[in-house]
């Protein structure tokens, strides 16, 4: 005899379609974390590991967010940028270095390879996601998989108790003292009707679709391509001749990087716009869909054009692509301060500054990315551009931070979206021990824990 039941049996979830009333409740804890990307997983197992109850909300099987899903493949922003080779050094840590440090025990992790004048690392996908899995079950948090989140708690003057979710075993809520935002959208924030910007002037930069090459001969490819993973003008000037060839090439300037397999590339070489030329709005499902299709698509081309014209890949066949589009930008909070474009281009340093970045302002638009270098120096992110200007028990953390278009275009990088994570754990819980609201703590508090915790700032 069977035991199944049915689905409408399965305690705290309910098959409804009344828009979130009346719903019965799934968990009640100190915080909600939702999205488990690089930011989601450092704030789960930071907020955990202080001691709170911790659920973590994530659509997908698995966490990794754009460095998984989207496959971006790479831990950026974790070394300066330097005209000297000497120059290149390691400027964070932190979360970001655990993390990294467990990549590399489990062959996860590539040596830092030459990106223009920084160094970037490659990491192997599944090894992401099993060390994310490890942090999180060691550190006692509930991990919701398959799990979105539609709606959220609030009260009418702006306070935030916790989410909606839906799953395929139907929808429920989770009561949360306080609300981390690392979706990447701002989708919570946005939600409860708190203010968000997208883009610059509504234009945000292009997605892309990213792709891992297989039986590569790889010595060959290195002898050709050179150690920058940045192409040499050699390159862009045969993708632009090979769009006469009838190849859909849209990008000139493309970057491939090894991967911690034998005979493997990842690329970085599409540029996805409408079919009509426009900018794809990938919140609107319509639009993402049209970037997923038009990406598989661009994908073959690229990969035709690099075993006709690029030695060593004469042989090579695509592996897989991205999970999804790779998002580099889509809404952002407006924030109770802002990371101005001046900022970055200053490398202000500041008494509140939570997280540190030496990455470049790596603007993604038209035909070649445009990359503007902070040598042998950093900025810092003032905490309070990880927090909403209204509403009360929410947090962001990730590339929905309150930023300028081109600071936002160098700050959205992994290593800083695992320090964002760090950041919003550690002023939960001084917010949840000291009974403060988020834009009453100090961000010198914030960077003090974070420090001793090995941050290096």
């Amino acid at each position: 005899m069977s035991d199944a039941r049915p689905v409408d049996e399965f305690p705290g979830w309910q098959l409804s379609n009344d828009g979130g009333a009346g719903l019965p409740v799934l968990h009640e804890v100190d915080v909600v974390v939702v999205g488990g990307g690089a930011a989601g997983v450092a704030a789960a197992t930071v907020a955990a590991e202080a001691g709170h109850s911790v659920v973590l909300v994530e659509k997908y099987g698995f966490c990794g967010g754009a460095a998984v899903a989207g496959m971006s493949g790479t831990i950026c922003g974790s070394y300066l940028a330097s005209e000297s080779e000497d120059g290149r050094r390691r400027v964070i840590e932190g979360f970001t270095g655990r993390f990294r440090e467990l990549l590399l025990e489990r062959g996860g992790l590539t040596e830092p390879q030459l990106y223009g004048k920084t160094l970037t690392e490659a990491h192997d996908p599944l090894v992401w996601r099993e060390v994310a899995d490890h942090l999180l079950v060691t550190a006692g948090v509930t991990v919701l998989l398959h799990t979105t989140v539609v709606g959220v708690l609030l009260d009418a003057d702006g306070t935030h108790h916790g989410v909606v979710v839906e799953s395929t075993a139907g929808r429920s809520t989770i009561r949360a003292a306080r609300t981390i935002d690392a979706s990447g959208d701002a989708a919570v924030v946005a939600r409860a009707g708190h203010r968000t910007v997208f883009g610059a002037d509504g234009s945000i930069q292009n997605p892309t679709m990213f792709f891992r090459l297989g039986d590569v001969d790889v010595p060959e490819f290195d002898r050709a391509w050179g150690r920058d993973t940045i192409c040499e003008p050699w390159v862009s000037d045969a993708i632009i001749a090979a769009r006469g060839e009838g190849l859909d090439l849209p990008r000139s300037k493309i970057w491939i990087f090894r991967t911690t397999r034998p005979h493997e590339l990842l690329v970085n070489a599409t540029r996805l716009t409408a079919r009509d030329g426009r900018m794809l709005n990938v919140v609107d499902p319509a639009d993402f869909t049209e970037a997923e299709i038009l990406g598989r698509a661009q994908v073959r081309d690229y990969a035709a054009f690099l075993r006709a014209h690029v030695p060593g890949c004469a042989a090579a066949h695509v592996v897989d692509t991205g999970v999804e589009a790779g998002i580099r930008q889509t809404r952002s909070i407006v924030g109770a301060e802002t990371l101005r474009n001046d900022d970055v281009l200053a490398c202000r340093k500041r008494p509140d500054g939570v997280v540190r970045s030496p990455w470049p302002i790596e603007l993604h638009s038209g035909d070649r990315p445009r990359l503007e270098w902070l040598f042998d120096d950093v900025y810092e992110v003032p905490y309070l551009a990880l927090v909403p200007a209204t509403g009360e028990n929410v947090i962001t953390a990730g590339r929905c931070l309150s930023a300028e278009h081109e600071a936002l275009a160098s700050a959205r990088v992994t290593a800083q979206c695992f320090e964002y994570g760090h950041a919003a754990a550690v002023a939960t819980s001084l917010s949840l021990r000291r009974s403060l609201r988020y834009r009453e703590i100090d961000g010198a508090d914030v960077r003090a824990v974070m420090r001793e915790h090995g941050s290096a700032l």
